[in-house]
């Protein structure tokens, strides 16, 4: 697996990484999310991602890979959901970072995003100090905004973050033009999530309630499916090939509880970039349908 360096952090991070959301589904068994996290790591790959929404993902994580800590970037957010504070307060901060290290069993988290607040919270003097002071004090190495649009713009150009995290795929590609150049010239680390733009081409018809409903009309009018198959590529390689190998792009994120599907997520990202003339045959149906698509939040 191919590692990267994380824009000028001083981290290393792989090319594809694991999102950690489907883990904390209570449903799952401990030895099947053992197995699973063990696996990843075993793989190469060294981005973990999770969050304090993600169910029992931490609890997990700090279970399964505590004694691995050496082995993996760990990625978190948060800024709400923290016991004995208001969401978004500089003490949700302090006291969610403290609260996320004892359920991950570690002593520092690599990246802590802020988890998709608005602008006017972002730009909070007390909300930035709050991550200063965590920085200062070791408990994060990293930090880091996590959404799109106007608060990731800002995010970029502020000064005061060390990493982005942002959609990055087939029918979201706002961040990749608008923010991603920026980004890279400041040095950032930057985290694509949702790279196979929530797999909307299982839906034969528009879904309804299964988080999809935007990609699956962006995708219709894009009409990608002849330049798939004529580089005899299936959708799950031909996104998530696009989206990991995007300039200015790191790591990008692939959230799954299956084994088979971490598997063939590695292969996938392992078969590097696409063709220039895939690429070329993209960004021309970019330029001609989705310039004035924000990023879906």
């Amino acid at each position: 697996m191919e590692q990267r360096d994380f824009g000028t952090t001083g981290l290393r991070v792989s090319a594809l990484g694991l999102g950690a959301g489907q883990i904390g589904d209570a449903a799952l068994t401990e030895e099947h999310v053992g197995t699973l996290l063990n696996r990843a790591i075993d793989r190469g790959v060294t981005l973990v991602d999770t969050a304090r929404g993600y169910g029992l993902s931490e609890e997990r994580i700090g279970r399964h890979l505590s004694y691995r800590r050496h082995d993996f970037i760990l990625s978190s957010k948060g800024g709400y959901g923290a016991d004995g504070a208001d969401d978004w307060t500089p003490q949700a901060i302090r006291l969610g970072i403290e609260q996320a290290l004892t359920r991950l069993r570690c002593d520092w988290i690599d990246i802590f995003h802020l988890h998709s607040c608005p602008a006017d919270t972002l730009r909070r003097e007390d909300m930035l100090g709050a991550l200063d002071d965590a920085r200062a004090s070791g408990l994060i190495r990293v930090a880091a905004y996590s959404g799109e649009n106007e608060a990731l713009a800002w995010a970029a150009q502020s000064g005061r973050f060390g990493s982005l995290e942002t959609s990055v795929n087939l029918a979201d590609q706002w961040s990749r033009h608008q923010v991603l150049p920026a980004a890279h010239d400041a040095g950032l680390g930057v985290i694509a999530k949702r790279p196979i733009a929530n797999a909307a081409w299982r839906f034969v018809q528009r879904p309804a309630g299964d988080y999809a409903e935007t990609y699956w009309e962006r995708l219709g009018r894009l009409d990608l499916n002849g330049v798939r198959e004529a580089a005899g590529l299936d959708w799950t390689q031909f996104a998530l090939r696009f989206s990991a190998y995007a300039p200015g792009v790191h790591s990008a994120i692939v959230g799954t509880a299956s084994l088979e599907n971490l598997e063939r997520n590695v292969r996938i990202v392992q078969e590097g970039p696409l063709p220039l003339d895939v690429l070329t045959h993209i960004e021309a149906a970019w330029r001609a349908h989705g310039t004035d698509w924000g990023g879906e939040v």
